[in-house]
């Protein structure tokens, strides 16, 4: 079975919303030159900050999509 590579944007995405939710500086982006992609880690990143400052981690910081049920 192949595996389906993942879009690099929403890798980002992700890995910016773990670095915020933990309280990682914005300094420690891994993507510095191209700025469509460091958009992407610095939305998740921005996300990852306001559930840090609304107390929230671990499984409470996961959004549930009411439009998905």
């Amino acid at each position: 079975m192949k595996r389906q590579k993942r879009d690099r944007s929403s890798v980002l995405f992700n890995r910016g919303f773990q670095a915020g939710l933990i309280g990682k500086s914005r300094d420690e982006c891994p993507v510095n030159n191209v700025n469509d992609l460091r958009s992407h880690w610095m939305s998740g990143w921005r996300e990852g900050r306001e559930a840090h400052w609304n107390g929230q981690s671990g499984v409470s910081a996961i959004n549930i999509n009411p439009s998905l049920h």
